[in-house]
């Protein structure tokens, strides 16, 4: 167990050092979920200086403190110190209101101390706030970045949390005197993993158009559909930043969401504010290379996703049909980056099966809730008394799937494209049996992720798809 010197009062830093995430990130992200268009007075608070935007922003939201990640090595040494009978003060740049409530919520310090709406206390500026209640004799300090640097200068203890190696390095004459809590995990892995390249799989569907007109050995054609891919895996992958950014406090409350890293606190809320737009703008160049249809298909499907995140999302089967239609769009997507015309029939299975998996998932997460003794998805309108009609509806949505499949197969102009139409009934009874056993799995509590990854790593329905594909080879 670590110790220090408890003669010592020990002053400790909050964003970064006893948090794993900034107050005023989490403020910024808060309010532009209740109204984006606040977007344009930050700029303007923040030329009167930091101080005023902190407090501009600790006037219209509240963070909740109790969700905040917090370091847990440097917390279990508070408590200890605590225990010992130091005096402990948390002093951060934060605004007062916001330390205040993490100090009583946690009930460990002595004294709170902030920013108001003139004084940043932030480097030379919380120096001279602990001279001032230390006139005389040593203290300790517990931070973790570079404005802290002046205060360690001063310090006789030092503690270093979650601090980049560089700036270690800086220290290192005092080597004697430092104390490191909670190591930085890498920062490019997490902000990886925050961009959910295994979701790239949905992304797949802009193939399907090549596939389906029997063109997939035109290397022109294929060349434009993997450029298509690419544009929309960088799309979605911003979209997912967003989303992230703004469902922290209910994925801070859900028993696997709150692992993702910018709930968790492991990747900083500043990369996503930035890596958001600059991979949609990635997208959009990438989309350059494609026809301006596609462009345009690209630039609906980012808007209704992110009308999705800030508004649609919390209401009731209007959530699980947008989903069903940004499905939809990969595929007229698609086709647009390959100059074909893809039928109503299969964008209407596609709307079906969707929004019948997407209901699926809605049930799934659900009957979790359930199980932990819950009765709603915290930011989404289902509840425990919507789980019967969640699943009637999804139900009826996937056979209606498999319905409109049929006729599907058997309009003029697709069964022209097989010398051996009539071969692709036989792909009904196996969709059919796929979705069935995909509900089957849900009711009994099997299905523990989403349906479409369950279907993609399950060895039954990768046998099922390559049966469908080899089907369709054989009506060719």
């Amino acid at each position: 167990m670590l110790t220090g010197d408890s003669q010592l009062p020990l002053y400790v830093d909050l964003d970064g050092t006893l948090l794993k995430t900034d107050v005023l990130l989490e403020s910024i992200v808060l309010l532009l979920k209740r109204n984006p268009l606040y977007g344009f007075l930050l700029p303007v608070w923040l030329l009167r200086g930091r101080a005023r935007l902190k407090h501009e922003l600790a006037r219209r939201v509240q963070v909740a403190c109790e969700l905040l990640p917090l370091n847990p090595e440097l917390l279990a040494f508070l408590r200890q110190e605590k225990d010992r009978g130091r005096r402990l003060v948390l002093i951060s740049a934060s605004n007062e209101a916001a330390v205040r409530a993490v100090g009583a919520h946690l009930d460990l310090f002595d004294l709170c101390l902030g920013s108001d709406a003139d004084l940043n206390l932030r480097a030379e500026a919380k120096l001279a706030s602990i001279r001032r209640l230390q006139p005389e004799g040593g203290f300790a300090y517990a931070g973790n970045s570079r404005a802290d640097l002046v205060i360690w200068a001063a310090a006789t203890q030092l503690y270093l949390v979650n601090c980049h190696p560089r700036l270690v390095e800086r220290l290192v004459p005092r080597a004697n005197a430092i104390t490191q809590f909670d190591q930085p995990e890498p920062g490019l892995r997490r902000f990886i993993e925050a961009c959910r390249p295994h979701q790239w799989l949905k992304n797949g569907l802009v193939f399907l158009p090549l596939l389906l007109s029997h063109q997939l050995n035109d290397l022109g054609l294929l060349l434009a559909a993997c450029i298509g891919f690419i544009s929309f895996s960088l799309c979605a992958s911003s979209v997912y930043l967003l989303n992230d950014l703004l469902d922290l406090e209910s994925d801070r409350l859900h028993a696997t969401k709150q692992r993702r890293p910018f709930a968790a606190g492991e990747l900083s809320l500043a990369v996503g504010l930035l890596g958001s737009p600059a991979l949609l703008v990635a997208s959009i160049l990438v989309a350059l290379l494609l026809p301006l249809a596609f462009l345009q298909i690209l630039l609906a499907y980012w808007l209704l996703t992110c009308l999705y995140s800030f508004v649609l999302k919390r209401v009731f089967l209007l959530d699980a049909l947008i989903l069903s239609l940004l499905y939809t769009l990969r595929i007229i997507a698609g086709s647009a980056a390959i100059g074909v015309v893809t039928t109503n029939w299969l964008l209407g299975f596609s709307a079906c099966l969707f929004f019948g998996l997407a209901l699926l998932k809605r049930y799934t997460e659900v009957s979790k809730l359930l199980a932990q003794g819950k009765s709603a998805i915290a930011g989404r309108g289902y509840t425990a008394a919507s789980l019967q009609g969640v699943m009637l509806a999804g139900a009826v949505s996937s056979l209606l799937a498999v319905i409109v499949f049929a006729f599907y197969i058997n309009a003029p102009d697709i069964t022209e494209l097989y010398s051996r139409p009539g071969l692709l009934w036989l792909i009904c009874p196996l969709l059919l049996y796929l979705l069935w056993r995909i509900w089957s799995f849900a009711r009994e509590g099997r299905l523990q992720e989403d349906p479409l990854l369950f279907a993609a790593s399950d060895h039954r329905s990768q046998c099922i798809t390559g049966l469908c594909a080899l089907i369709i080879w054989a009506a060719i």
